[in-house]
């Protein structure tokens, strides 16, 4: 059962980051990114503390032997977090998640690697549908003539490849490290990293912004947690088409929040990309390892 709890934990961490996302779009209009990178992380540290003490790992929970490898997650998690505002700021939520998509793709030959899993045929394939529909996505609704799109495809292309990176490094964490301490040390160092911007330019925000800021973070903080949970119970390579269902509810906050209504294109992406976190649910162990 644990392996069906790790799914079920990654695809609630999608629906909850996957709404972050849908906040920090709204936010990055106005906002500098290092403002709401400090207000994402600080607000978080609040459900990650409670999440300890329900668990009765606080404060037990606040050591480790392994300070490097939290000092490590947290800087490639603060950069990989602010390459996905920067481009959420230039793109719709959908698109922009499409883009952070690749990152399962890079993670399957780095668990591979670095951890050792052996990865079966069928999540290759499912995770090469997933990848199609990702493209899919992309080829039409993408425009590749303004800058503010360049941008905001380099910064996906920026968070996919450090987010593979991050989930791995997470994987070889679980180990020896409480889930609720990595999601606590990251918070504390991205928390840090964000309050060091000030000088590059903050605003003062109004009472909505406030709201949504620190919607941002309790978001933030419970799908980290439900994220470092999941890898603590199913392997990388399992969990990493499931993903791709966060696709879906941004695709709904695109709709129902910002108005932008998705096209057969986008849809028939969004399809395969279901279809392939359903493969991995109904075949993905049945397979034999290559």
């Amino acid at each position: 059962m644990s392996i069906y709890n790790g799914i079920a934990l990654r695809l609630l961490g999608a629906l909850l980051i996957t709404a972050m996302s849908a906040v920090v779009h709204h936010l990055a209009k106005t906002v500098p990114i290092g403002q709401i990178i400090f207000w994402r992380s600080a607000v978080a540290i609040i459900p990650i503390i409670i999440y300890m003490f329900l668990r009765g790992q606080f404060p037990a929970a606040l050591k480790t032997k392994y300070p490097k490898m939290h000092f490590i997650r947290g800087l490639f998690g603060v950069l990989s977090m602010a390459f996905s505002f920067i481009s959420l700021a230039y793109l719709p939520v959908a698109n922009a998640q499409a883009l952070a998509y690749m990152a399962p793709i890079m993670t399957l030959p780095l668990a591979a690697i670095m951890v050792g899993e052996r990865i079966s045929k069928i999540v290759i394939f499912a995770t090469a549908i997933g990848f199609g529909g990702v493209v899919a996505m992309l080829w039409d609704a993408l425009s590749f003539g303004t800058d503010g799109a360049i941008i905001g495809i380099a910064a996906g292309l920026g968070f996919a490849v450090t987010m593979a990176f991050v989930r791995v490094h997470i994987k070889t964490m679980t180990a020896t490290e409480h889930p609720a301490t990595i999601a606590l040390s990251f918070a504390l160092v991205s928390t840090l990293v964000g309050i060091s911007t000030i000088p590059l330019g903050w605003i003062t925000p109004d009472y909505d912004m406030y709201l949504w800021l620190i919607a941002a973070g309790i978001l933030g903080g419970l799908a980290h947690i439900a994220g470092t949970e999941a890898v603590a119970r199913a392997p990388i390579s399992t969990l990493a088409p499931f993903d791709y269902t966060g696709i879906i509810w941004a695709l709904t906050f695109d709709l129902l929040i910002f108005s932008q209504y998705p096209n057969a294109l986008v849809l028939g992406g969004a399809a395969a990309i279901t279809l392939a976190a359903l493969m991995v649910v109904v075949l993905g162990n049945r397979q034999p390892k290559i």
